[in-house]
């Protein structure tokens, strides 16, 4: 399988300062990899020099095997690379049918995941209850929802989901996150960026840390679950025996 992304010595830059300090990060096709750490760590940051929104510096910047240094955001996307953002950024006064809509006029794409509406229904029932309803009326679960739906929409060849939990109530993280699972078992390259560390490491394979701008961790899932950076509440709260290794 080929990589679906591949960055070494990759910083990021906002206005004067680097965000994101020389990392090395794989994502190889077909993979549910989790960026994680603390809120301020740099993950948004990170994305947003993988988008190409801002600048960066690397020795290898690669989308599938093709060197992408210096493209810009649209190519990036025609190219197959899509981005969740954490801040929805639905269109409030179109329906959610019509989110939808606006995405699937576009042209396919070669290689590009293919989600029909009755496929993107099936993954988000509560969508296809809500069709005819503003986004702006919906939830914050509804709104991510369907962020995620209009970004397969999109037919990705890697698909970015930056915080999808931020802000929601545990029963919703829960079916989201069972969705996720259920996309990444379509083959669909995956990188899951998240403050909720035990949710990210359940579902991914392998998983980097970031810190600061760096990367201080990067191991398979089930190793970092049991490292001393868990351990240590470093993440965030240490696990309690039945939580800790639930996969």
């Amino acid at each position: 399988m080929d990589t679906a992304l591949l960055v070494e010595q990759f910083s990021v830059w906002r206005g004067r300062s680097e965000i994101v300090r020389s990392i090395d990060l794989t994502i190889p096709g077909g993979s549910l990899v989790a960026l994680v750490g603390s809120n301020g760590a740099g993950k948004t940051t990170f994305i947003e020099g993988v988008l190409g929104i801002l600048p960066t510096r690397a020795t290898r910047f690669e989308l599938f095997g093709e060197d992408v240094r210096g493209r810009k955001p649209w190519d990036l996307v025609n190219g197959g690379l899509v981005v969740v953002p954490q801040e929805r950024r639905l269109f409030p006064a179109m329906t959610v049918e019509e989110n939808l809509d606006i995405v699937q006029t576009k042209g396919a794409k070669a290689g590009g995941a293919r989600f029909s509406r009755d496929e993107l229904y099936d993954l988000f029932p509560r969508l296809q209850e809500r069709a005819t309803n503003f986004a702006g009326t919906l939830s914050g679960g509804e709104r991510s929802m369907l962020a995620i739906a209009r970004g397969l929409a999109l037919q990705p060849r890697l698909l970015i989901l930056d915080e999808p939990s931020l802000g929601l109530a545990p029963v919703v993280i829960d079916s989201i996150m069972a969705t996720i699972r259920e996309i990444s078992a379509t083959g669909l390259s995956i990188l899951l960026v998240e403050q909720n560390v035990h949710q990210a490491l359940s579902m991914s394979s392998w998983a980097h840390v970031l810190d600061a701008g760096a990367v201080i961790a990067s191991e398979s899932s089930d190793d970092l679950r049991d490292s001393p950076l868990l351990e240590s509440g470093y993440l965030g709260a240490v696990p309690t025996g039945e939580e800790k290794g639930v996969g």
